[in-house]
């Protein structure tokens, strides 16, 4: 009898300690998109393949005829990691400032939006990160788009 107390009153330490640790063990912190994506080269990657596949896109290529491309490229790197929770902040202008008088209709912000998931793709980013990106630059389409089809 005093064997069985004293093996139930050990199991019952030894379960009480491991609770005890798990609960006072720091739960690792989050891992933001921003990370899942590869954090600045992989956002980098997505951007540069995006734009190679948007300048060759006959449903859009025009629209970028007079835009500076580097300027272009630097302004959505920001942007995507600052979109994606990365450690970045967005130096230019408002969506709707920036894309007022474009007359930019739903086909080609839709055309865009095609060719990012496409670079995502070449790249290798997997399917549900590839939609947690484009779920975070939807909600832009109101600012840019400002003409009917």
């Amino acid at each position: 009898m005093r064997i069985r107390l004293l093996s139930c009153l050990t199991v019952f330490t030894l379960f009480f300690s491991m609770a005890q640790s798990a609960l006072t063990q720091e739960s690792p912190a989050a891992v933001t998109l921003y990370a899942e994506l590869g954090e600045n080269a992989g956002i980098s990657q997505i951007v540069d393949h995006m734009l190679a596949l948007a300048l060759q896109d006959a449903r859009i290529k025009d629209s970028f005829r007079d835009s500076n491309l580097k300027r272009l490229a630097s302004l959505l790197k920001e942007q995507f990691c600052v979109l994606s929770d990365g450690p970045c902040r967005y130096s230019g202008d408002g969506m709707k400032e920036t894309h007022e008088g474009l007359q930019i209709t739903s086909a080609q912000f839709n055309a865009l939006a095609e060719d990012l998931q496409i670079a995502m793709e070449q790249v290798g980013i997997a399917s549900r990160l590839q939609n947690r990106l484009i779920a975070r630059l939807a909600p832009m389409k109101r600012d840019i788009v400002h003409a009917r089809p």
